[in-house]
């Protein structure tokens, strides 16, 4: 016979560190059950019945109330809030420790129905935790720095430089500008985090076609987990294959005066080479991850953002040589600086564009208490998926094409070709990066927004679009709504990324000024102050709880 479990109720401000807590320990230790509320509100975009909440009518709430169902409800701005008690009980008869997250109130009418439960109060951290977390994130960053500045052993610094002069158009400027620099300098962060992005397109990509791997998207964290371990075995593979080509293509390198850019023994070369990179991309992947978890902000977009920063003073200064020395025009500076502008502005303002969708919810009676009609919007971003089309294209692109930019002076015939091809303003290069933004934009879409799941939400809770008739016509509705806004924001990315690439083709400017950098900039910069914002929000409540402890002394 199975030992009943326990429950456990979490409480704490907003912020505190809650969801934290729990992803942890649920992530640890498999004999945690996580308690699913009940709720009379609206699903909000991805919420998903009986994972985030189970959505009720009123109706159906009020009689779970009059039966005495729930362990503890509560009525916040005009919707209903509760634990189902047939859940909690039924995980506790699994032998599973349910643990419940609500507000301090609730938790303090459960212990008087529950009065074994443990009560836990989760403590907001002090300004000097948001300090650590600061600090942390930048001495992370600046070790990255650090790293692009340490040369692959057996190598010729200056003879490197001098040939990633002449072939440093097309994805290899691209590429090294994601790399802060560091593929010039031909470092042991030479490839930074791109393999890794890789291979998160072939795996999730391999979802849609691979029946195994599709199944692990709903083991939860256990099927996460082995997807984070598939994915950096790949990461592993890619960059074997691809240091593998670094090194051959330098071994077949000199410059102008017969300088060899290896120095050491073929062989020896090669495998220095391969243990470095792999070395070095998974250091980034590992660092990646411990920004995200012990700093503020995504470590791999925070990673791709400071190598991106990091060109743009030299960028900046070459574009203002460029008119010192008369190759440019002052009216042309000034226009690609206006131009950079008005791209943050347009970008800005586009990232938070939606298209509410009005959503009606009919009068109710209970009892002898009518409630009056309500309305509600169901938003849809314009881009949901934000900056991942472009570096996911950009990352598909140079898995290839790497290698042959490097072989592009020594290489076969086709190979040059290739490079020729994937040049600033080629017809190939722009073809094939749009195509790339557009397919991810519409395959990221299809992962983020559900239209037959939304449409059903709607109809179990009594809402409806005015004029269309719920359940399928309805996702019908939405599949059609969504996918113009999709049509919209991959025209938008592909335009973004593009045309400041031809531009940038035709004035021989550097690429750091183009599109797809300065979407990448903003949307981490915007995603980075909101964490910042968050985590200041939860110090707020320092005060009241001093407040509350002193209360609390005063009455015993």
């Amino acid at each position: 016979m199975k030992q009943q479990g326990i429950l456990a109720v979490v409480s704490g401000f907003s912020g505190a560190g809650k969801g934290t807590l729990m992803k942890a320990l649920l992530e640890k230790y498999d004999n945690y059950a996580l308690s699913i509320s009940a709720t009379t509100r609206k699903p909000r975009e991805g919420e998903v019945h009986g994972r985030e909440y189970f959505f009720m009518t009123v109706d159906e709430f009020e009689d779970l109330i009059a039966k005495d169902q729930l362990i503890e409800h509560a009525r916040y701005v005009s919707n209903y809030y509760g634990t189902p008690r047939s859940y909690v009980e039924e995980k506790m008869a699994e032998g599973k420790d349910v643990i419940l997250e609500i507000e301090i109130q609730g938790a303090l009418k459960v212990k008087e129905k529950f009065p074994e439960t443990l009560l836990i109060f989760v403590v907001p951290p002090s300004a000097e935790e948001l300090k650590k977390r600061l600090w942390f994130t930048v001495l992370a960053l600046i070790v990255f720095r650090v790293g692009t500045f340490v040369p692959l052993p057996g190598i010729d610094p200056t003879v490197v430089a001098e040939l990633f002069a002449q072939n440093s158009d097309g994805l290899l400027g691209m590429f090294n500008m994601f790399a802060g620099g560091a593929l010039e300098r031909m470092t042991i962060f030479a490839l930074n985090i791109m393999p890794y992005i890789s291979a998160s397109i072939i795996l999730q990509l391999g979802q849609s076609v691979i029946p195994s791997l599709a199944q692990l998207k709903k083991e939860g964290e256990a099927g996460h987990r082995k997807m984070q371990h598939y994915t950096k075995m790949l990461t592993v593979l890619i960059t074997i294959v691809q240091g593998y080509g670094i090194a051959y293509g330098l071994m077949s390198l000199s410059n102008a005066d017969g300088s060899s850019a290896v120095i050491i023994a073929p062989y020896t070369f090669v495998f220095s080479t391969i243990v470095s990179l792999v070395g070095g991309t998974m250091f980034i992947v590992w660092l990646g991850e411990q920004i995200t978890a012990r700093g503020v902000g995504n470590g791999s977009s925070l990673i791709i953002t400071v190598g991106i920063i990091a060109n743009i003073p030299p960028a900046i200064a070459q574009t203002l040589e460029l008119g010192r020395i008369g190759s440019m025009s002052p009216l042309v500076i000034l226009s690609l600086f206006i131009m950079s502008i008005a791209l943050v502005f347009i970008i800005l303002k586009v990232e938070m564009a939606q298209r509410r969708i009005l959503v009606q919810y009919p009068k109710r009676q209970v009892g002898l208490r009518v409630s009056s009609a309500e309305s509600s919007h169901l938003p849809l971003k314009v881009n949901p998926t934000g900056v991942i089309p472009p570096i996911f294209a950009s990352a598909l692109l140079l898995l290839p094409v790497t290698v042959a930019n490097i072989w592009s002076n020594n290489g076969p015939e086709w190979v040059q070709t290739l490079s020729r091809y994937l040049g600033h303003g080629q017809p190939v290069y722009l073809v094939l990066y749009a195509s790339l933004i557009i397919f991810f934009a519409f395959f990221y879409t299809a992962v983020v927004v559900n239209p037959e799941e939304t449409a059903e939400n709607l109809k179990k809770h009594g809402g409806f679009i005015a004029g269309i008739r719920p359940g399928k016509n309805t996702a019908e509705y939405l599949d059609y709504v969504v996918t113009r806004l999709t049509v919209l924001g991959s025209i938008y990315l592909a335009a973004l990324c593009i045309l400041p690439e031809i531009l940038i083709a035709k004035l021989s400017v550097p690429f750091v000024l183009g599109g797809t950098t300065l979407l990448i900039v903003v949307q981490v910069t915007l995603d980075f102050i909101t964490q910042v914002q968050s985590h200041l929000i939860a110090y707020q409540y320092e005060g009241l709880l001093k407040k509350a402890s002193l209360v609390s002394k005063k009455k015993r």
